[in-house]
């Protein structure tokens, strides 16, 4: 069974509309398959969309349209979301989208940080007892210790699991942070009420539990917060890296060309110009050490060209009146001058640019059914441990047990990689063709 969107479906023989135009958006806020299938929907509900594509890796989405459609509806639908977008028109990430991806690569290594740093004490003092030669503590002093290393890293840390659980419960969409900020949030709080108000219900009535009988889970808590952590730190990682590889596809190219004689014009008249206001037909001259500005044609002159940015063959090439030549190449000896017949998007190194970004932006048929998979999957996981938990409880188990099933459900099905590793793993694999 596939779920699929009301407005993709036709009748028998309806042809869909024809694609007149693209909107590219930049999405903050995603972090898992749930928010990508919430993003598209939202995009596709706005009249005027044919269809749309999210991708998670590089936080980018891409929107069909049929007619006309101003960017602020399909903002505002995003937003709707509970999601943040942008217009963009660079085919790579332009200056404020890399800052805004460094800053939460920044954020996502602090707070990986703190995680760490805090739950190493919890995690010794859980454990204590399989050390020999580790002094023992008194039980309570010890969870008292735990509850202050712990409470760090919960609110701390992990406060935006702990907010986008609250946002998902609130808009009625679960997502992965619903899981993991549900689940620690319950490990930590049971535990803090055993510490801090050591009541604890069963049997015929309510008895004070002794030091012995308070075992808390605020290792569990604070563990899943730093694992999560560091796989959304390895993840952003991923992403910026993709993203370096790309712009410096872009950086090979000179920021201007020395123009000799303008298309249209009959004398020469040598001034520099920048590359984006070289037209099909200009003169340009190309010196020895720089790079070729645009594709062209040698008209005067002779040299060498290494091409090996094009072609990964060191050797230069010898080129001569007549002889083609690329834009980014490097020209080594001599000097030539050429004639442009390609530039703009027409150029090799922005169709080889164009050719990565719509590989980036595209789904493989694997990442599609993981998005159909994890926009169901959530919500089935919440009822699952929720039932669990039930079940415990009315086969007479003590409500220790049943919570500690329905936290294992939930932290245990908790989904990250299905989400993120498809993608994850495809904007890399781009990202190294485009190195190479």
């Amino acid at each position: 069974m596939t779920f699929v969107s009301l407005q993709s479906i036709r009748r028998e023989g309806e042809v869909p509309p024809p694609v007149l135009g693209t909107v590219r958006l930049r999405i903050s806020g995603m972090h898992c398959a749930s928010c990508v299938s919430r993003v598209e929907q939202a995009v596709k509900s706005v009249p005027g969309v044919v269809d749309a594509s999210v991708n998670l890796a590089t936080m980018r989405a891409e929107a069909q349209l049929a007619r006309a459609v101003e960017p602020a509806r399909l903002i505002d639908a995003v937003r709707g979301a509970g999601y943040d977008a942008h217009v963009v028109t660079a085919p790579v990430a332009d200056d404020a989208e890399e800052r805004e991806r460094r800053a939460e690569l920044a954020a996502t290594r602090r707070r990986f940080g703190i995680a760490a740093a805090f739950a190493a004490p919890v995690m010794l003092l859980a454990h204590a007892s399989l050390l020999p030669s580790v002094p023992q503590l008194d039980p309570r002093l010890s969870n008292l210790l735990q509850l202050a290393f712990a409470s760090v890293v919960q609110w701390g840390a992990g406060w935006p699991f702990v907010r986008g659980a609250w946002r998902g419960l609130a808009r009625r969409a679960p997502d992965m942070d619903t899981l993991v900020g549900l689940g620690t949030l319950t490990a930590w709080g049971y535990s803090a009420v055993l510490t801090l108000a050591p009541v604890v219900a069963g049997g015929s009535g309510a008895h004070v539990a002794s030091p012995h009988d308070t075992h808390t889970y605020f290792d569990t808590s604070v563990t899943i917060v730093a694992l999560v952590l560091l796989g959304r730190l390895l993840e952003a990682r991923a992403r910026a890296g993709a993203s370096q590889a790309m712009r410096g596809l872009l950086d090979l190219r000179p920021r201007v060309a020395r123009l000799l004689r303008a298309a249209g014009e009959s004398s020469d008249a040598e001034r520099d110009v920048p590359l984006d206001a070289v037209r099909a037909g200009d003169e340009l001259q190309v010196r020895p050490g720089e790079r070729v500005p645009v594709d062209g044609v040698v008209v005067d002159g002779r040299s060498s060209v290494d091409q090996s940015m094009l072609t990964g063959e060191p050797i230069p090439v010898e080129v001569a009146p007549g002889a083609r030549v690329t834009g980014a190449t490097l020209n080594t000896t001599g000097a030539f001058r050429m004639r442009a017949d390609r530039v703009g998007a027409e150029a090799m190194l922005m169709q080889i640019v164009q050719a990565v970004e719509r590989a980036q932006a595209s789904k493989a048929r694997v990442q599609r059914l993981v998005d159909r998979v994890a926009a169901v999957f959530v919500p089935v996981v919440l009822g699952i441990a929720l039932f669990s938990g039930a079940a415990w409880l009315a086969s007479g188990a003590p409500l220790t047990s049943a919570l500690t099933h329905t936290i294992a459900v939930l932290i245990v099905a908790c989904p990250c990689a299905l989400g993120l590793a498809t993608p994850t793993a495809l904007i890399v694999a781009t990202g190294r063709g485009a190195q190479l």
